[in-house]
């Protein structure tokens, strides 16, 4: 058993993290405290250097993969797609404020299923930000597009668990795949995240405008630099590809975007034959620098500049430190609390699990809170079916449940971060406005129909 020093700086490691991630001071990169609450955990003793190798077996797979598909968005911006993108969204918009805004969500829908929800917040906020600007909305017309916009672009990444770090961590963690994971929950969670959209177009009809100005071509125009740890920007295409024709350019993007997909897909077959997805991901993404340096002549060694190598040292960090709560017995005390109440009832494991987990991910921010719910779930003597369907609440309540504060969740840090260096002003009581009249009834919403689609299924 620990001493109480161990225990008392395992404690104050967790929290001072989580602190620090939250307030994110000189805009420090979320890496620096995990690692130094690491550290403190390491020094306390309550996680040992023999437990590294359990922690590196599940962390590793899952940082890696992500780091490929955000390799992935990396080259499609050197091909000029996220220029070409808002201008397809104009386009389609057809002058309507109506149909921009569902065109909007279902851009930031389909970047988190193509890539990941940091990824795309990092993707779809710059161009919803040139986009809005050229259209010449005013700054309380925008937020409907930008808020909206963020909430389903970090929510879709609970339909599959490729989309977020944090949920492949935790599907290593309960020994589910991949090909399961996404056949249990794709369909439950699409059906919440419509009924959210839904719910955002009610909340925000009034403030949409009916009739959207012309906006001028923004092909060509300057750079805009994202701030976050990877230099993702909006910038002309090359020569190459700017010669190009309008639908030459269409036809070259639709072929890079099949390809993007078809690597998506694969990741699912590797899961089901049981092939590491990190494998698969790894090759996609080295299949396209290839395809970039081929067409472009650009070098993949930029890669080794602009890859966010600060995931990994996060997501280890952060699991080495959840690790020290849960050798400290916090874990434990949660499974004499809950098992009661989850153990043979897959509707009140589905409610009372992802209720909880909304809560925490709401309070600490979803990566510690999903880790934490997910290492408590293992310590549950739970039945098969029942250990699923409460792992999968758990990531409702850390993927949407968390939107409910703008601390929920490292996306939408990321998000309001963005805001503030494009001078977007959005106080947390507009945010809360609609996320208190959304993101509830669309946890509820979704809880209920993951426990009927899984009992379908089963």
């Amino acid at each position: 058993m620990y001493g109480t020093l161990a225990n008392t700086v395992t404690i104050f490691a967790f929290l001072m993290t989580v602190v620090l991630i939250l307030w994110r001071p000189k805009e420090i990169n979320e890496a620096i405290p995990s690692t130094i609450g690491a550290v403190l955990v390491l020094l306390s003793g309550t996680v040992t250097l023999s437990d590294f190798a359990q922690i590196s077996q599940t962390v590793s797979g899952a940082a890696i993969t992500i780091m490929a598909t955000i390799v992935m968005a990396v080259v499609l911006e050197s091909f000029g797609f996220f220029i070409w993108a808002s201008e397809g969204l104009a386009a389609r918009a057809k002058g309507s404020g109506i149909r921009l805004f569902w065109y909007v969500n279902l851009l930031c829908f389909l970047m988190t299923l193509f890539f990941n929800n940091d990824g795309s917040i990092l993707i779809t906020t710059p161009i919803l930000l040139i986009l809005l600007q050229n259209l010449g909305l005013k700054p309380h017309q925008k937020i409907p597009y930008l808020l909206s916009g963020a909430l389903v672009a970090t929510a879709s990444s609970a339909p599959i668990g490729v989309s977020n770090i944090v949920n492949l961590i935790a599907l290593k963690m309960v020994h589910m795949s991949l090909y399961m994971n996404t056949l249990m929950m794709f369909v439950p969670a699409t059906l919440g995240l419509l009924f959210m959209v839904l719910l955002l177009f009610l909340v925000n009809y009034r403030a949409l405008p009916k009739r959207l100005p012309t906006m001028p071509h923004i092909h060509g125009r300057g750079k805009l630099h994202l701030p976050g740890q990877h230099p993702l920007m909006l910038q002309t295409p090359k020569p190459a590809l700017s010669e190009l024709t309008a639908d030459q350019r269409n036809r070259f993007m639709q072929k890079v975007l099949l390809f993007v997909f078809v690597v998506r897909i694969s990741l699912f077959v590797a899961s089901y034959y049981g092939i590491p997805i990190a494998i698969v991901s790894v090759i996609g993404s080295a299949i396209l620098l290839a395809w970039r340096w081929y067409y472009l002549h650009i070098s993949p060694a930029d890669m080794l500049r602009k890859t966010p190598w600060h995931v990994l040292v996060f997501a280890f960090g952060m699991y080495v430190i959840i690790f020290g709560i849960h050798n400290i017995g916090f874990t434990k005390k949660l499974v004499v609390l809950f098992e009661p109440i989850v153990s043979g009832n897959l509707l009140n494991a589905s409610l009372v699990i992802g209720s909880i987990q909304s809560a925490m991910s709401t309070l600490f921010n979803n990566h510690p809170a999903l880790m934490i719910g997910t290492l408590t779930l293992t310590e549950m003597h739970l039945d098969p079916l029942t250990l699923k369907i409460a792992y999968l609440a758990n990531v409702i309540g850390s993927d949407i449940g968390s939107l409910l504060l703008p601390i929920g969740t490292l996306a939408s840090l990321i998000w309001l971060h963005i805001l503030r260096k494009h001078k977007v002003k959005l106080p947390w009581k507009e945010y809360t406005k609609v996320t208190i009249l959304v993101i509830p009834p669309t946890v509820l919403f979704t809880l209920v129909v993951l426990y009927y689609w899984v009992s379908w299924l089963f």
